[in-house]
Parts: C-alpha cells; sequence; structure tokens
C-alpha cells in the first residue's frame, strides 16, 4: 500500500464513521466466482477466483496488460525498452551494459527508437527492469485458500483476497520501501487503524489471518463505500461485482480514495465500464502517477498469469473445446 493511501484511509476515518450502511451480501454471492483447482505441478487443491469478465472484456489482448506479463516473466538483468503510450515493447538490453553507458549514448538511443517510430521529440522512451524473482506465482498461490476464506468470513468480495495476495507481496514478507508490511503490505497506521499490534516487539501484519482481516476490514468500510461515494457523486450507476468497479477500488486500495477522487474528477467521467478504468490509466494528478496508473494493469496481468499456470482457459474457448478441466464450484 502506497503512503499516500494510508493519509487518505486516516483522512476518511476523521471525516465520519466507516460506513456499515451496505446492504449485507450473502456468502452464496461472494462465493460467484469462486472455483476449485489443483495446481498442475504440487498437486495441492485450493480454492480460486476466476473471473470470466477479464476475458469477455479482452484484458488479455491490451498491450499494457501483454507488457506486465512479459515483465512478470523476465529476469531482473534484463531491462525491456518500451514506449510509455502503449507500453510497445521494442528491444532488451543487459541491466549491466545499460548501466555503464554514458547519459548522452543513452539519450541517443532513446532518439533513435523515437525516429524509427515516428514519435515525437517529447515521447517518453522506457526501460524497465524484468520482475519474475518477485512475481513467485507459486509462493501465492499457497495463500489462496486461506485469504479467499478470511475476506469470505467478514463479508468482503474474495476477489480482492487473490488480487491482493497476487501483487502485493508475493514472493516473501518483507517491508517496502515507504514502509508498508505483510502479505497484504499494510502501512502501520492502517493496521492499527483496525486493531493490528504493531510496535517494537510485535508486528502482527505478518500474521496472515491478522492482516488479512485488516486488508478486507479496510476494503468493505473505506476502499468500497468510497468507491461508491465517488460514483455517485458523478451519477455513473454501477454494480460491485463488475471488473471496472473491482479496479476502481483496487486503485483506492493502493493510492487511497481521496487521490483516486481527484484523479477521476480531473476528467470528470459520464459512464462506467472499463473505458473508465483505461482512461485513468492515463490520467496524471500530483498523487496520482506512474505507480498509481500501473496498478490494475499488474492486477490484471498477474490473474491472467497465474490463470494460464492453472491451466484455466478463456471460457469462449473453454466452450469451443471438447473437453473439461473438471473444476469444482466452491
Amino acid at each position: 500500500m502506497h503512503i499516500l493511501a494510508v493519509i487518505s484511509c486516516v483522512a476518511s476515518l476523521l471525516s465520519g464513521p466507516p460506513d456499515t450502511s451496505a446492504v449485507p451480501v450473502s456468502r452464496v454471492d461472494l462465493c460467484n466466482d469462486v472455483i476449485g483447482v489443483c495446481h498442475p505441478v504440487t498437486h495441492q487443491p485450493s480454492n480460486f477466483v476466476f473471473d470470466k469478465q477479464i476475458y469477455q472484456f479482452g484484458c488479455d489482448t491490451l498491450s499494457q496488460v501483454r507488457f506486465w506479463r512479459q515483465i512478470m516473466n523476465t529476469h531482473q538483468d534484463t531491462f525491456l525498452v518500451n514506449i510509455a503510450d502503449n507500453r510497445k515493447i521494442v528491444r532488451k538490453v543487459s541491466n549491466d551494459n545499460w548501466k555503464i553507458l554514458p547519459d548522452s549514448v543513452k539519450e541517443c538511443f532513446r532518439d533513435s527508437i523515437r525516429k524509427t517510430y515516428g514519435l515525437s521529440d517529447s515521447a517518453r522512451i522506457l526501460l524497465t527492469g524484468g520482475k519474475s524473482f518477485f512475481y513467485n506465482f507459486d509462493n501465492a498461490y499457497i495463500n489462496f485458500d486461506k485469504g479467499i476464506q478470511a475476506f469470505i468470513d467478514n463479508g468482503v468480495d474474495p476477489w480482492y483476497a487473490q488480487a491482493i495476495l497476487l501483487i502485493e507481496s508475493p514472493n516473501k514478507l518483507q517491508k517496502s520501501n515507504v514502509g508498508a508490511y505483510g502479505p497484504f503490505q499494510l502501512m502501520k497506521d492502517v493496521a492499527r487503524l483496525f486493531g493490528l499490534k504493531v510496535n517494537r516487539q510485535v508486528d502482527e501484519r505478518a500474521d496472515f489471518n491478522r492482516s488479512a482481516y485488516a486488508a478486507s476490514s479496510l476494503i468493505k468500510t473505506i476502499c468500497i463505500p468510497k468507491t461508491r461515494q465517488m460514483l455517485d457523486s458523478l451519477h455513473i450507476p454501477y454494480k460491485e461485482n463488475e471488473l471496472w468497479f473491482r479496479l476502481l477500488v483496487m486503485h483506492s486500495y493502493h493510492a487511497g480514495a481521496g487521490n483516486v477522487k481527484k484523479a477521476l474528477f480531473s476528467f470528470m467521467p459520464t459512464e462506467g465500464g472499463m473505458g473508465l478504468v483505461y482512461t485513468l490509466w492515463r490520467t496524471e494528478t500530483k498523487h496520482f502517477r506512474s505507480a498509481s496508473q500501473n496498478y490494475s494493469q499488474l492486477v490484471l496481468a498477474a490473474m491472467l498469469e497465474m490463470n494460464q499456470r492453472l491451466l484455466l482457459r478463456n471460457p469462449q474457448q473453454e466452450a469451443n473445446s471438447t473437453g473439461n478441466p473438471g473444476h469444482t464450484s466452491y
């Protein structure tokens, strides 16, 4: 979680008590997207959230999502040279070789990319390092079952549990450069808001169940209600199980609802849907910049990558196939 999200969460709580007015969601509703799977290598069974909407909206074909999937499978010694506007990958370079080049040569290299692809002189050419070391999908898988269960027990859509576990700390428990820690990467103040002990002797953010409770409570009492409020104020209808709504909530989890609201209000959308999310990817404000723009792209990329590793296919492909993997419902 980003430190700005902590400030936004605290401000939300100071402005009034958590929203408890939501209509209770039944356990059956929460389990709509949950299926039973078996890891093809370890053969470990688990519950898993399979969101068909990702394929229905063609998210698997988006250049940004494909880019992050490649980053998730690229070694840290390799940089992918890409065009910022569409994340088109134009070349791979060695990290070690790039670092020793003088700045003038690096800029000439970027200029050559701009000329080759007919880009403006101001077009950003990025070099993004591989992160296969970080996106350890097998480690993340181990926690899906208990994460899904913990969120359901707290009356929260388990889709969020899986999304967070996939991208926040999938390789090991570690502290981020802004101080977030634990499987759900909670900041100290956020953890304390939901009753976790965080001091010199004890840090309950490392406790999976306690951390899951705090993360799900944050989503239930702040992120979802604040997302509802911002959409209501824009007169945009929504359903909470729609992919675009879930992704918007994830942005609030990362950047803070206040910062997401400012980003939304900078372009004043008149309707919901995935188009709203795609516009958010291109929107930059003072506290909603590159990491915030990329956040839901990472969610989609990681979910697609996990689906592939579990041999789960596009439902349309599944319908055209004679085979059936035999997955069971929750």
